[in-house]
């Protein structure tokens, strides 16, 4: 679809946000209504970050990993995690070949380019701790031999907040290498409206077409890296960590890697609004979906939702101009 560019020739930043408008358009065409979601999962896919999508059945969750992996023309795996689920299951694992008379790797589903862990709560840690490496080094370890993950990779998971029974909560250390947790919610009335019009006949995913590739999609993440992120953003972000840490409003404040993830994330959303630049708001308003899951309120504040702690936390911080 696009001629190759070299690491000296990333897209400019119209020419991103055109196809990166083209990309949120047609993932549009099947999940209505849901524009801010689907642009925070982009940005999770082009900051090189995972996806937690935490919200009750029949909202959209897989709909939408399969609409982003169609439309950039991406393998699909959707892994579904059970109680007796194995680390193999997910991995992969070494065979005998008689035919070869020697030990060969199968690939687990893992080695896909968008991978739908459905229901991660619902297996043992052993196994969601399977998923670690994967997420963070972007490869598998496996009797002393590293497979490298293709790319771009992007573990997309889903967890039912309102089901206890049967589920394994995720720890601190693995929530962590989530960059972004997103919510889609009901959608209104007129999108669901016009999502049953469209579906009495057929699924409109089932005709979703490729509008980028995966080189596509490599080289934007490649440019949201040369994203410029002035001084004083770089000390919001360091001053809004440390704030969680000392205000006393909770027991665990953000962690460096947190840092890290809404400094990348900001790229990604200016990159995806067309500049090179970040400004305060990229950062802003990304501050809920990159930190709500990686802080703990404290027990005093048990009435208030961890967004609004954020958001009130954001607004006695002074704004670099």
């Amino acid at each position: 679809m696009t001629t190759e560019v070299g690491r000296d020739e990333r897209p400019a930043p119209q020419t991103a946000r055109s196809r990166i408008q083209r990309l949120i358009d047609n993932i549009e065409r099947v999940i209505f209504g849901k524009r801010e979601p689907i642009t925070q999962v982009v940005v999770g896919l082009l900051a090189g970050g995972h996806v937690l999508l935490e919200d009750v059945p029949g909202t959209g969750k897989t709909t939408l990993a399969r609409a982003l992996a169609r439309s950039i023309h991406g393998e699909f795996r959707r892994i579904q995690f059970t109680s007796d689920l194995l680390p193999t299951d997910v991995l992969g694992v070494t065979v005998y070949s008689s035919e070869q008379g020697s030990f060969r790797f199968r690939p687990g589903p893992i080695f896909s380019n968008i991978v739908l862990a459905d229901e991660l709560n619902r297996t043992t840690p052993r196994t969601q701790s399977s998923l670690l490496e994967a997420m963070n080094s972007r490869s598998v370890s496996l009797e002393g031999v590293t497979q490298v993950l293709p790319s771009p990779f992007l573990v997309i998971a889903t967890q039912n907040p309102l089901e206890f029974e049967g589920t394994y909560p995720l720890p601190e250390s693995q929530l962590d290498r989530f960059l972004l947790r997103i919510r889609l919610g009901y959608p209104n009335r007129a999108s669901e409206r016009e999502m049953l019009l469209r579906q009495a006949e057929s699924n409109p995913l089932d005709s979703l077409e490729p509008v980028l590739d995966l080189d596509d999609v490599n080289e934007m993440m490649d440019a949201v890296k040369s994203i410029r992120v002035d001084s004083a953003l770089v000390d919001y972000i360091v001053q809004l960590a440390e704030a969680t840490r000392h205000s006393g409003r909770f027991v665990l404040g953000a962690s460096p890697r947190a840092g890290l993830g809404l400094f990348r994330a900001a790229q990604a959303q200016a990159l995806v609004v067309g500049r090179d630049y970040c400004i305060p708001d990229d950062i802003k308003q990304l501050v809920v979906p990159v930190l709500s899951h990686r802080v703990i309120p404290a027990p005093a504040e048990a009435r208030t939702s961890t967004a609004q702690l954020l958001e009130e936390l954001l607004m006695t911080l002074p704004v670099p101009t």
